[in-house]
């Protein structure tokens, strides 16, 4: 039974866990996901990508691109290898029309009942609170990965667009996020890594783009953050959530969670690191069933 209605918010393409999650989505039965909205730079290329994941799993996905630069005017941050392991890419379909429009109207014909999983730069979230007013009132709840609330580090996502993260963190939204804390302590290393290039086409596809991060990083394991953040909705039973509170950005890019019994937000505190890297290479495997 599909109990969950997504859109998924995405930078796909540069770190290889945003693919992780898409792969973990499709592999997810209580997932109907509606479509995928790309944001952060060359947004048409990671619609392209997300279409060809979806293709390599045997589904059908709309991706949508949307907007690339930040509100901030911060510069994106581009390593370079987005798509380059994947043959014939300009020639992948996507879907017409406006990632912002798409997150307004799709939230508004069904209020209350979308989840938003959002895993990049916030830019496409801020853009579609601003561009109708019942938006924000209308998402069942948003899932970011996003902050670091026990040190002082400055998060990439929150970062690159400090405007739009502020922007979407005061909308009052219903806001669990999967900050640096928790990512951090879940690793994926080679034997998984190889259990889902045995699983199908989508699999072995995501072994090389992993690969490629390594040698990018000079590391031969990678945090799934962005996994994590989709196993917070669809797992919440391998989670502890903070009580509610509200979060601030600073300008430049650290994030403070303050408790406030009326704050919209939680944030995940704890979790049971083996079970969610398992669930993480299981939902990848199911994907391609």
């Amino acid at each position: 039974m599909r109990t969950h209605s997504v859109i998924f918010d995405t930078d796909l393409g540069t770190d290889v866990d945003d693919a992780l999650a898409l792969a973990v989505l499709f592999g997810e039965p209580s997932v109907d996901l509606r479509a995928v909205t790309t944001v952060y730079g060359d947004t048409l290329l990671r619609a392209r990508l997300a279409s060809r994941y979806a293709r390599l799993a045997g589904r059908d996905v709309r991706a949508f691109a949307g907007s690339g630069p930040t509100l901030s005017g911060r510069e994106v941050w581009w390593a370079g290898h987005e798509g380059t392991l994947h043959d014939q890419l300009e020639d992948e379909p996507v879907a017409r029309g406006d990632a912002v429009d798409v997150l307004v109207e799709t939230v508004l014909a069904s209020p209350g009942e979308i989840d938003v999983v959002a895993v990049g730069p916030l830019t496409n979230i801020a853009s579609a609170i601003d561009r109708n007013d019942a938006f924000a009132g209308a998402v069942r709840h948003l899932w970011l990965m996003g902050g670091a609330f026990e040190t002082d580090e400055p998060e990439h996502n929150f970062r690159s667009d400090v405007v739009a993260s502020r922007r979407v963190l005061t909308a009052r939204i219903p806001t669990t996020i999967a900050s640096l804390d928790a990512t951090r302590r879940v690793r994926l290393r080679a034997q998984q890594i190889d259990n889902i290039a045995d699983s199908g086409p989508l699999g072995a596809a995501l072994q090389r783009d992993i690969h490629q991060w390594w040698a990018f990083w000079n590391e031969t394991w990678n945090v799934p953050h962005d996994p994590v953040t989709v196993l917070a909705l669809t797992r919440p039973r391998l989670f502890t959530l903070s009580e509610p509170g509200t979060v601030t950005v600073s300008a430049s890019g650290v994030s403070a969670f303050v408790p406030d019994a009326e704050g919209s937000t939680r944030w995940i505190v704890d979790l049971d690191e083996e079970a969610v890297a398992r669930a993480i290479v299981d939902g990848v495997v199911a994907a391609q069933r």
